[in-house]
């Protein structure tokens, strides 16, 4: 199978810095407007399925009403001559005048064009699409995208996200970075505060999403979200912040209400003081079943944390007898029922898509007093991780391929129910993606660790960029894609290609 080139319009180029902005004309299509841009942040989809999808804005300027009709059509073709569905939606000041808007009744397995109007303006449009209907034979072209922090980086991954023609982009978490900027920051954030507040939160989101390569990677196709720990503060946990703020309930609420404020999430997703729900299923036609699941809000805290403080530590099993405390759960119980009991076993592929490493990645001798982990990860949850393996291999659950980000790495790894069991099955194939921007550990540690987690056929902390797919019914085909963050107006190289066959778990080269 070759990596495939979706319908669409025009390839685009974008140029940064001096240099003019050439978008396709669907892209970038505005009306004359006031003096005050209302869509400043752009536009987004989200969340497809075979009928329908949620499209995204959020209106921005000074002297805004507290409440603005915002009208919004989605049409067939780029000109939008066909136009399908329309409507208008109330954009409200108590949420930070985003719209949510969910055209239903579409057919699926197609692509739309979509914009809006409010206040005198017209949006960019944007390029959306339906999953396909669950009994329609399908392919899948999609990236895995995560922890894009602002100020270490340019986004120029993103150009080359916009450029791929996706059916759908995964963002698996760190969105926004809570942290002000240093002296010397490749550029700076607004502000020289710890994100804690509501209008921090906004104004963080707003600093990131005014990005033009970010903007275009939203409009170019529909995103399916999961957040991780800096959409509110460092290595939290559940209820608990790292610096075990006794208010951290509130910081929450203020973080997951500006997160979809400003994400192209439903109505029905709407945060409830310091709760939300992201868990989701997504049938990709006969071909696969998308599991989007949350490692934050319901798990317990890290064992054996540094004195005084929350989050992560990096520790010895030895010393921390903890780890195999069978009670401890990173989904948190409900949550591994839910994803235990809606395993596909029909379809040939089950995408799971999280927010971090999976694979076990001891940075000592496993056979020395059981290996040294980071906490924060599957490693600190070890018993829930073969739980979960356990139930694919138990259930004998076809083409499980686990996709993730977080550790500023692209690793590719097998997955297995037992570490420590040399007879263990590999049942799963995990793909974990480097970052847009943020930085790694250095690669002299992670070429030190590889003698010691023999299952990991792929580790790079030295390359920024994405993971790029092409599934079918048969094989899946991955290339790492890599940047120069630092260069706004990078090119991009494929680095590494891997497959997995739809027969048999585990990645190979080529």
């Amino acid at each position: 199978m070759t990596l495939t080139r979706l319908p669409a319009p025009n390839r685009r180029r974008l140029l940064q810095g001096s240099a003019a902005l050439t978008f396709a004309p669907w892209l970038l299509r505005h009306a004359n407007a006031a003096d005050v841009p209302r869509f400043s942040l752009g536009i987004a989809s989200g969340q497809p399925h075979a009928s329908g999808m949620v499209l995204w804005t959020r209106l921005t300027g000074a002297g805004l009403p507290k409440q603005v009709t915002v009208h919004w059509e989605l049409a067939r073709d780029e000109a939008f001559t066909n136009i399908v569905a329309h409507g208008d939606e109330v954009a409200e000041a108590d949420w930070a005048h985003s719209v949510h808007a969910e055209p239903a009744g579409l057919a699926p397995g197609r692509w739309y064009w979509y914009r809006f109007q409010a206040l005198g303006q017209q949006s960019p449009a944007g390029r959306t699409r339906t999953a396909p209907a669950p009994d329609a034979n399908a392919t899948l072209n999609f990236a895995i995208t995560s922890c894009q922090r602002w100020d270490v980086g340019h986004y120029a991954a993103w150009r080359h996200v916009a450029d791929e023609q996706l059916d759908v982009v995964m963002f698996l978490g760190d969105y926004i970075y809570e942290y002000p900027s240093r002296p010397g920051s490749v550029r700076q954030v607004e502000g020289l505060w710890f994100v804690k507040t509501l209008d921090q939160y906004r104004a963080r989101y707003a600093t990131h999403k005014s990005d033009p390569s970010l903007q275009a990677a939203h409009a170019s196709a529909p995103w399916l979200l999961v957040w991780d720990d800096h959409e509110v503060d460092n290595d939290y946990a559940n209820l608990q912040g790292q610096d075990l703020q006794t208010n951290f309930a509130a910081q929450r609420a203020a973080a997951y209400r500006a997160y979809w404020e400003h994400m192209p999430f439903p109505k029905s997703a709407r945060p409830v003081g310091p709760d939300m729900r992201i868990i989701n299923r997504l049938a990709w036609g006969t071909l696969a079943r998308i599991h989007l699941v949350d490692d934050r809000q319901y798990r317990h805290v890290q064992i054996c944390p540094k004195p005084g403080r929350g989050g992560s530590n990096t520790v010895s099993q030895k010393m921390c007898p903890e780890f195999m405390d069978e009670r401890r759960s990173l989904l948190g119980a409900e949550q591994e029922r839910w994803l235990a009991d809606g395993w596909d076993l029909k379809r040939p592929w089950n995408l799971l898509a999280q927010q971090t490493l999976m694979a076990r990645y001891s940075w000592t001798d496993p056979a020395d007093g059981g290996g040294t982990y980071w906490t924060d990860g599957w490693d600190g949850y070890t018993p829930a991780r073969n739980r979960l393996l356990g139930t694919v291999a138990q259930r004998s659950v076809p083409g499980v391929v686990v996709l993730g980000g977080d550790v500023h790495s692209n690793y590719v790894a097998d997955l297995k129910p037992d570490y420590d069991d040399a007879k263990s099955p590999v049942v799963a194939s995990e793909f974990c993606g480097t970052s847009i921007t943020s930085l790694p550990l250095p690669q002299a540690r992670i070429d030190a660790a590889r003698a010691f987690n023999p299952h990991v056929h792929y580790g790079r902390g030295d390359q920024r960029g994405y993971m790029r797919f092409a599934l079918d019914a048969k094989q899946l085909q991955m290339q790492v894609r890599v940047v120069d963050a630092l260069n706004p107006a990078s090119g991009v190289t494929t680095a590494a290609r891997f497959t997995v066959d739809a027969a048999k778990p585990g990645a190979v080269p080529g």
